[in-house]
């Protein structure tokens, strides 16, 4: 099991003819990713040459579905087209829309944020590094060769710390791991995927990872007390971080008390979270969990 994204998901990469949707396209490829079309307007009909397959480019979204039943589409174009993808892929009501893609003005990710509040396709960054089931697919730029399949979920803010907290548990690995990205509007949240974590039955433990800034770990704090039975093991980046001043992710600027990394370590420890002081003694809480399981 896994969520979001398994070995069944058919994957199209827009933006998949330009250096960095070709240069990922082929990563994911190799992490075994059932790619089945790019899309890149007005270059349909070419098939762009990959390492052991060539993938078909399509003019549209909506037309690679209808050829290739495609439901994952991750989106690697450029900041100033990341609205009309998007909303291209809503419109197409693509089931799952992967925003890599950094730098995206928070008016565009609100207005397709609200667009696909009415669809029936879930959203995952934008400003992430995606998401990746090990040993069954990998959407985004998450190496797959840092970790294993395993029984622990992970959901993280903060792409470096995804990638460490994998590979720190690499002997126990992961059903599914999920970068949300770090700006202030995102679509899929912490609470999201701990409600699909608590719902899969092969993820037996969670590792949240936020850091300061907003309320989202404070509402995540809530929603784990009132709903989640199996155990969670937090970290919150920025607990050094001066306050009023904005530390890497457009999201995490604290103001007076709110979303400072103390307030959110309180309210998760009092929702029965154990949360580590640094990213190392976070996994180590979590394997001490998963030993005694």
């Amino acid at each position: 099991m896994a969520i979001f994204l398994n070995s069944e998901s058919k994957v199209i990469v827009q933006g998949m003819t330009g250096s960095e949707g070709r240069k990922h396209t082929q990563r994911m490829l190799s992490a075994g990713t059932q790619i089945v079309g790019g899309v890149t307007p007005g270059k349909g009909g070419q098939v762009v040459e990959f390492a052991r397959a060539g993938v078909a480019v399509f003019n549209s979204v909506g037309e690679a579905m209808a050829a290739t039943g495609a439901n994952v589409t991750v989106v690697f174009v450029p900041a100033k087209f990341t609205l009309s993808a998007v909303v291209e892929a809503i419109e197409a009501s693509i089931p799952l829309a992967v925003v890599i893609t950094e730098g995206v003005p928070v008016k565009d990710t609100a207005e397709f944020f609200a667009l696909s509040q009415a669809s029936p396709t879930r959203l995952i960054g934008p400003n992430c590094p995606g998401l990746i089931s090990p040993g069954q697919s990998n959407a985004g730029i998450i190496p797959p060769d840092i970790t294993k399949a395993g029984r622990i979920g992970l959901v993280s803010k903060s792409g470096t710390l995804t990638y460490q907290m994998m590979y720190e548990l690499r002997d126990f690995g992961f059903s599914s791991a999920v970068g949300i990205g770090g700006d202030p509007i995102i679509g899929t949240t912490h609470i999201d995927a701990l409600q699909a974590f608590e719902q899969d039955p092969e993820t037996d433990a969670v590792v949240m990872i936020g850091e300061i800034g907003g309320d989202a770990e404070e509402r995540a704090a809530e929603y784990i007390a009132a709903h989640v039975t199996k155990p969670v093991v937090g970290y919150v980046a920025g607990f050094t971080a001066p306050e009023g001043k904005t530390m890497g992710h457009a999201g995490a600027i604290v103001s007076g008390s709110s979303g400072t990394a103390a307030a959110k370590k309180e309210a998760l420890e009092a929702a029965g979270v154990k949360v580590g002081k640094t990213p190392s003694e976070t996994a180590e809480l979590m394997r001490k969990i998963m030993t005694n399981l």
